[in-house]
């Protein structure tokens, strides 16, 4: 039996997750895999062990620029709760490569093409209406959610793209505060056996994919709770792919939603982004009622051409 599939077999226990020590509002508990896996110790196998000391290389005038784009909404000294990452010698990060060579085994063509069309989605928040690829970016801030309808685009929703790539901007400069924090290699340096899919240049942890779509399903459930569910599976699935593709640990994602729920718990708190958001609700409100109480147009009864007709003919 192939190690990895020990997970399969695993006996659920209590949870006592390694992602938090306190409670976090709204935190749904970890699930599936994501929960399984933080069963195994996080610590290190060994004392001083060479591979527990590999790091992501820090590329300082990287980070400098990068952190320079302060947030918009929040202060830039907010500590959130996310943890150390797995030890690279811990027996959760062995069960989470082992994860990943399994899904390696299992995945289709169309999962991994499917993955790396999603590898694309994300937000530039220093773009400008300038730019050529403004449009594209744009139209990612919707990727969450897009299923709900075709009102739910930039284009209908100018006030809520806007808003939105703020709080881009916000989570930007955190999740690149953390990945420079703990400068977490990727799980194909550490597994030589593990295909990935796609090249990266920057440390894993939390994953940044993962993180803003988990904000995005958060922000848009509390416009359209309704549709919950539907953000986030998207964002779930935006999370997972990356894991599909070999890049990312499964705690990189689980880190993110964790991180995810704090920084959008923390906008609530914040009256600019209470003020803007309600202007988010009033465009919702009119799209809706533009949307689906316009009264559909009546068809003109028509006079048929054929020979032998003279009634009118629906």
């Amino acid at each position: 039996m192939k190690t990895y599939l020990i997970l399969i077999v695993l006996p659920l226990m209590s949870l006592v997750g390694h992602t938090q020590s306190r409670e976090i509002k709204n935190l749904i508990p970890a699930r599936g895999h994501y929960y399984q896996l933080q069963q195994f110790s996080p610590a290190p196998a060994q004392k001083n062990a060479e591979v527990d000391k590999q790091k992501f290389p820090f590329d300082k005038p990287a980070a400098e620029k990068r952190l320079s784009l302060k947030p918009y909404y929040l202060k830039d000294n907010i500590d959130f709760l996310i943890p150390d990452p797995p030890a690279n010698s811990s027996a959760q990060t062995r069960a989470e490569l082992n994860y990943l060579l399994g899904l390696q085994q299992q995945r289709t063509d169309e999962q991994v093409r499917a993955a790396l069309y999603m590898a694309g989605i994300y937000y530039n928040p220093r773009v400008t209406p300038a730019d050529s690829s403004y449009s594209r970016y744009r139209k990612n801030l919707f990727h969450i959610g897009r299923s709900i309808g075709t009102w739910f685009s930039p284009e209908s929703l100018p006030v809520t793209a806007d808003f939105m790539a703020r709080v881009w901007q916000d989570a930007s400069y955190y999740i690149w505060k953390y990945k420079y924090q703990f400068l977490r290699v990727r799980p194909y340096v550490l597994e030589p056996d593990l295909q990935n899919q796609e090249e990266t240049n920057w440390a894993a942890y939390p994953s940044g994919h993962a993180a803003n779509s988990y904000i995005n399903a958060y922000v848009y459930t509390a416009l359209a709770p309704e549709f919950a569910d539907v953000f986030l599976k998207d964002a779930y699935d935006m999370a997972h792919s990356r894991e599909i593709i070999g890049v990312h640990y499964p705690s990189d994602s689980e880190a993110s939603r964790v991180l995810a729920r704090q920084i959008v718990n923390e906008l609530f708190s914040n009256e600019k982004f209470l003020s803007d958001f309600k202007l988010v609700q009033q465009e919702w409100a009119t799209k809706a009622k533009e949307t689906f109480e316009k009264p559909e147009p009546v068809k003109p009864k028509t006079v048929a051409k054929q020979a032998g007709c003279a009634k009118t003919c629906e």
